[in-house]
């Protein structure tokens, strides 16, 4: 189906005049409603808005695209508004929107919406055509140079079917929508200028589109792979491969594309399934940062769910909620607990797992999963003996995982025709087995380690707790989100396992406070702010009260020295005071709202504000008046 097959006149405004986004919504909407594909109204805008709290659909470069799939679409369709001067619509480049498509899909649509969005995607990225439809002179030239493009991609992709490609590219980003789109069309538009016969292949939400064949991948001169998340690599193998960012896809094409063609790039020599990172030749460091922070990321939900659950019953008890004393007076409290308790007895595994995971896929995730599992087996059957707590399971993790790595390459000299038993039985057997003993043997060394760590902590005394929050707490903001915030972050959840509960809520009140002093400064230092960064600072109530620090980001690329400053002191203060007023927590995530799972709640709320304060004096008082 045609993008112009979903549009008519009715729902095409080319003068809209808008005050904010909800302004905006509201009059797409209405104009959804005049094409006659909307029974339910409010339902309709219901499903917009909970897409949009996922996360904005102002994808940036003055374009929106909000979409919903619901039962209150009858047939798919799109409405459009030009808004000339441009409205704050959040997007994620911060700037005004000004061009916005709206997309309604049945619930039994399918994928339209999805195959819709990347289209808009890809065509919006050529910036000629952008102007173009903003600048139409009335809905019917909106309609033909809708028509007139794609027209003109189908004449391309029928002239070059059977070409032998010179650049061959793969782009994707987690979300796999708008962005694994924009990085096909950035490429594509500057191959054809620079004349160079391309072809992209795009691994969006629907699955992989215009797959590379083997024929054409032997045939080019090189491969570029623009991906944040997890693709076929196995496939390059031999291959001259670039491997970079998504983002490098939208705005670095032309260098890419230069490198591709100059023949300046290594070859690749795959070794298991990868998620692709930003550097082909990245350090050893760098590769094992990653590999544990994926890792990382797959373990959270469940450390958050078990803390929840012990949490919430201990609570109960604690207050003689619903008149009971203790957690075993209620069957639900004490089920609660015990599951609790039996998910938590198995984050060391997992962790373990999952590390290996990252390192070699399946294979990796099985055999690192044993050597957790070998980690605590002196602390299950033997009295006295320590558990080597998270500390175990990052050691057998990568254990596991390059132990199957090199299973892979000596069984690369083994004869073709046992292809087929190498993934399940040589390298799960020979992987547990080596892994399984390695891990068992240093388990009471890593042991001991993890409990003096852990027991040093939990001994310390005042002045000591209140210097370890301060360094904790401050290394939140270092980098925000680099490799020191993520350091404090696991050392704050290997805390939790071990039971010290006040290092993470020191943590958590570290990465709360920074959007929350920029947010204050936006406020009271107004003057000194342009009307963006006040709308941008007043979004960051919410952000750092739900411990995200991403609404810093905007703030720290115009000022990085000043507002990283304000953000470490803030930082540092707030988890100061937690730690000083023994606050704790199980749950390594959720801000504002595991509040009352917190220990002293109330002083936790005190660190916070000092903190946020500390840090919106010294960032409002230094920064220089900003111009509108």
């Amino acid at each position: 189906m045609k993008i112009t097959d979903l549009l008519c006149l009715q729902g095409i405004d080319m003068n809209g005049e808008v005050a904010n986004k909800e302004e905006a919504i509201d009059h797409l909407v209405d104009l959804m409603v005049g094409t006659g594909n909307i029974s339910d109204k409010l339902a309709f805008k219901k499903g917009i808005l909970a897409r949009e709290a996922q996360s904005t659909t102002g994808i940036g470069e003055g374009i929106a695209i909000p979409h919903a799939q619901v039962a209150a679409v009858k047939k798919p369709g799109l409405a459009v508004m030009i808004v000339k001067d441009g409205v704050d619509y959040q997007s994620l480049d911060s700037q005004p929107a000004r061009l916005f498509f709206m997309i309604a899909a049945p619930v039994d649509g399918g994928n339209i919406h999805l195959e819709t969005l990347a289209r808009l995607s890809g065509m919006l990225m050529d910036n000629d055509f952008k102007e173009n439809l903003i600048n139409a002179s009335d809905a019917v030239e909106f309609l033909r140079l809708i028509d007139d493009k794609e027209n003109e991609i189908v004449k391309v992709k029928e002239e070059t079917d059977g070409t032998n490609y010179e650049v061959l590219a793969v782009t994707a980003c987690p979300t796999g929508i708008a962005h694994t789109f924009m990085a096909a069309e950035s490429l594509e538009a500057k191959a054809k200028e620079m004349n160079i016969l391309f072809k992209v292949e795009t691994n969006g939400a629907t699955g992989p589109k215009n797959v590379l064949t083997a024929e054409e991948i032997s045939k080019a001169r090189c491969i570029i792979v623009a991906a944040d998340k997890q693709v076929e690599m196995s496939r390059f193998d031999g291959r001259p491969v670039i491997i970079t960012k998504v983002a490098d896809g939208i705005n670095k094409a032309e260098e890419l594309l230069s490198q591709a063609i100059n023949g300046n790039v290594e070859i690749y020599h795959h070794q298991g399934d990868k998620v692709v990172s930003s550097s082909a030749n990245e350090g050893i460091w760098r590769k094992l940062y990653t590999q544990l922070t994926d890792a990382l990321s797959k373990i959270l939900p469940i450390i958050i769910g078990s803390g929840a659950l012990i949490s919430i019953a201990s609570l109960a008890a604690s207050y003689n909620l619903f008149g009971i004393k203790q957690i075993y007076d209620s069957i639900w409290l004490s089920n609660s607990y015990i599951l609790g308790i039996t998910v938590n007895g198995m984050i060391v595994a997992l962790f373990a797992g999952f590390i290996g995971q990252a390192i070699a896929s399946q294979q990796g995730f099985a055999v690192a999963l044993a050597g957790g599992a070998a980690m605590l087996l002196n602390n299950m059957y033997l009295q006295n003996m320590p558990s080597p707590g998270i500390l175990g399971a990052i050691i057998a993790g990568f254990i596991g995982g390059y132990v199957v790595i090199l299973l892979q390459r000596i069984c690369r000299k083994l004869p073709e025709c046992l292809d087929g038993i190498k993934p399940t039985v040589i390298y799960p057997i020979f992987g547990v087995m080596i892994t399984g003993v390695l891990s068992y043997l240093i388990s009471p060394y890593v042991g001991s380690l993890n409990q003096t760590i852990s027991v040093f902590i939990g001994s310390m005394d005042i002045v000591y707790k209140l210097i370890l929050g301060v360094i904790v707490g401050g290394m939140m903001s270092v980098d925000m989100g680099g490799p020191v915030n993520k350091i404090a972050y696991l050392f704050g959840i290997a805390q939790i396992v071990e039971g010290n509960f006040d290092v993470m809520a020191a943590v958590m009140a570290g990465g709360m406070v920074p959007p929350l002093a920029i947010a204050i400064s936006t406020t009271f230092f107004r003057n000194k702010f342009t009307l963006t960064e006040r709308k941008l600072g007043c979004q960051n109530y919410l952000k750092g009260l739900m411990f995200i620090s991403e609404g810093t980001i905007p703030f720290v690329q115009k000022d990085p020295r000043l507002v990283t400053l304000a953000c470490i002191v803030a930082s540092a203060v707030a988890g100061g005071f937690s730690m000083l007023y023994n606050c704790g927590i199980r749950i390594p995530h959720g801000g504002i709202f595991v509040l009352p799972l917190i220990a002293h709640p109330f002083r936790y709320i005190v660190a916070l504000l000092a903190g946020s304060l500390c840090g919106a004096v010294i960032y409002g008082f230094f920064k220089e008046i900003g111009e509108e």
